[in-house]
Order: structure tokens, then sequence, then C-alpha cells
């Protein structure tokens, strides 16, 4: 054989045996598909007394400059979700207010509520909700003056990108984004994830994100640190931080689409992570009713792509009173936490971000503390294969024992 062919030959094989890692994830992708529609088909319904929405925070329209996304493909993708809700928050422009000429208000049945995401002189970043024609000048503000500003006209306050925030000292904002999509995705080795797509995109598009998802941890430390500094509530919220702009596109000079592929479409981005609301029986899901609940911290965040968390419950109970997360409770002799799931999970009990109870294979658990602390609860699927059981499915927020 000539020299040229045993080198083209070895060529072939040195390629073909790259590919192995990449076919060989596609296999467990389809281990994980199948084991995800088991544990779905084990879910068990919750009656409780409160009413719960899902929807996705942090999403981006063409209004902000960084997305072609337009309004039709976000209400479709939010109606085809089966969501309750989407929060906007669109960068701001020095030209036009882009929180007032976003979506806001129900439409195709979800309702939308105007937001900015706006960067201050610390060069911190917030979504604010709702936004209005100041998000333009946030640059040249200190991050306590934006807060306070926005604060003045009753909106809420949320930390974006806690890995980067530099103001924790800062008083007033409600919470803290713990987990973003895009935050997460920049971990991601380009050349591994193209061959993961060359085979995995046709069959599992949506569990190519089981590829590079891992638990939030410097975000939650920074979370619990803080709120066991500032001695305060403060929310945990989780971002989509959706743009529907990452993929190739071969377009013709009216915008059209001719040839393209796009990764992070707005309906596979409202399907990895979500916020689900609980508010009183009786009221109406409305902008006010969703943020009073988002304030108050009486939501919690589920990695659906994974199994579908609604039905998730966590409540401390002392002699006298039930609270659910996100509420303070009194200390007397002893405080019950309840934790109740649709789905036999691994329960995982926080105090001031400390792990002090591990439970397994359970839907129900109590758990009695007798000490002051933040406790808030980590839900794990470890009837699910590889990477994905190590991860969290639930996070929630936290019971103030006072």
């Amino acid at each position: 054989m000539k020299t040229w062919k045993k080198l083209l030959l070895l060529l072939l094989v040195l390629i073909l045996l790259s590919q192995i890692p990449f076919a060989y994830r596609r296999y467990k992708l389809g281990r994980l598909n199948a084991a995800i529609q088991q544990t779905n088909s084990q879910r068990v319904a919750i009656q409780g007394d409160v009413l719960e929405y899902r929807g996705a925070m942090h999403v981006h329209s063409f209004l902000g400059g960084h997305s072609t996304g337009n309004f039709d493909e976000i209400i479709a993708a939010a109606k085809s979700n089966q969501l309750d809700f989407v929060v906007m928050t669109e960068h701001p422009s020095t030209n036009f207010s882009t929180a007032e000429m976003t979506l806001q208000g129900v439409h195709a049945g979800v309702l939308f509520i105007n937001g900015n995401e706006v960067s201050t002189a610390q060069a911190d970043r917030l979504l604010v909700i709702p936004g209005n024609g100041s998000a333009a000048d946030t640059h040249q503000h200190s991050t306590q003056q934006v807060v306070t500003q926005a604060k003045v006209r009753n909106a809420t306050v949320f930390v974006a990108y806690p890995e980067e925030f530099k103001s924790w000292e800062s008083t007033d904002y409600d919470g803290v984004e713990v987990y973003n999509v895009y935050t997460n995705a920049r971990e991601i080795n380009s050349i591994v994830m193209f061959f993961d797509g060359l085979w995995s995109y046709r069959s599992y598009p949506d569990l190519l994100f089981a590829t590079f998802y891992k638990r939030p941890a410097e975000s939650l430390r920074r979370w619990d640190s803080a709120i066991a500094i500032r001695k305060q509530r403060l929310v945990a919220v989780a971002g989509n931080d959706a743009h529907a702009n990452v993929g190739l596109a071969l377009n013709d000079t009216s915008g059209n689409t001719l040839l393209g592929l796009k990764l992070d479409p707005y309906e596979r981005s409202f399907r990895l992570v979500r916020v689900h609301v609980l508010i009183p029986n009786g009221s109406v899901l409305d902008a006010e009713t969703l943020r009073g609940a988002l304030a108050a911290g009486h939501c919690f965040i589920g990695f659906d792509l994974f199994s579908d968390s609604s039905g998730f419950r966590f409540t401390g109970a002392n002699a006298n009173e039930t609270r659910i997360q996100g509420d303070e409770i009194k200390l007397e002799s002893e405080i019950r936490l309840n934790v109740t799931a649709p789905i036999s999970s691994r329960i995982v009990l926080l105090r001031d971000g400390n792990v002090i109870q591990i439970e397994s294979g359970l839907t129900r658990k109590e758990f009695t503390v007798t000490e002051r602390g933040s406790y808030r609860v980590e839900l794990y699927l470890p009837q699910l294969p590889g990477s994905v059981s190590e991860q969290p499915w639930i996070l929630s927020n936290p019971i103030y024992v006072r």
C-alpha cells in the first residue's frame, strides 16, 4: 500500500476513534430521555391550599439589540410550554424605552410583565421589574442609587449574574438570580458542543443542556452568605436569559431565513428551567400578585426539563401557624419543616447554606429543627442516569426561623 494511502487510512481511523465519545454521549442521552419519561409517568398530583403558576424570567427580544427574536415567537413559545407568565427584561436603549415597548399584559393566555436588565456605574447588573425610560441612564449611577430609585416607584429588583456582582453591601434589592442559563452555557467547550450537536441535535436537542448543566455552587454560596450577613430575607430566582441568538443562518435581503440552525429558540429556553410562583387560593394572577409573590419569595426554581416540578411544597409550622417558603416563622420549642414532592427524590436540607440532613427515596419528609436560621431544601433525582442525578432538580426559597 502506498504511503499516502496509509496516511489517509490512519487519518480515517483517528477521525472514527475521535467520534466514540460523542456517539457514547448520544447513547447516554437516549438513556436519560427514557428515564425522564419513566420518572414523569410516576408523578403524583398534589392538591394544596395555594395556586401555583410557572413561568420564565429574564427574557429579551429584538428591542434590546442583542436578539432578533420577535414578539410572536416569544408568545408562541410561552404558549407551547404552557407557561402562565413571562418576565421580559429588555436591554435599555438611549433612543426609546424598551420596557414600555416590550410585551406586557395578557397575550394568548400568558401574562407578560415588562422590565429591564440594567448596568450600573460599578458594572453590576440588575433586573428591574417593571422597567421604565430611566433604564438608559443607570450606568451613570451607583448600584445603590439605581436600587433606591427603582424602589421609590415600587419596582422589584434582582441581582443578575451574582458571580460578577460587587455591591453586596447595597440595601433594598429583593433577591438574586442564583441560576442563569447563559452563565452556565459559557462553560461549554464549543468544539465539543459542535460534535455533540452533530450526533445528538436531531434526536435530543433539549437534552444537550444536560451535557453542561451544573449546580450554581458559587452563586448559591453568595446568596446564602448575603442572607446571613444582611439578616434579611433575600429571594432566589432563575433566569432563562433567553435571546434566541445562538446559531447559524443564511438570510435574504429582507431578513427571511433561507437556511439556518438555531440552538436556543425561545421554545427550548423556556423548557430548561422555570420559576414556580405560589399565590393564595382565590387570588387572580396579574402583574401585582405575581410581583408580590416573587418579592416575598413565595416561589421555587424547577429544572423542569428533567421532570415537571409542579406540586413541590416546602412549609414550616410551629404550634400556632404554618408558613410557606419565603416567610419568617417564630421559633418556639421547635419548628416542623415539611417537604412534599411529586416524585421520589433525594432531599437535602440546608441551614444558612450548610447541609445538615439528607434523606433519599421520599416524596414527603418532615424535619424538626430547634435553631434559628435560614432553612432551604434542594431536591435531586438519583433515579436519572449520569451526571444529571448529581445536579439539583428543585431549589427552594428559605423559611426563616427567627
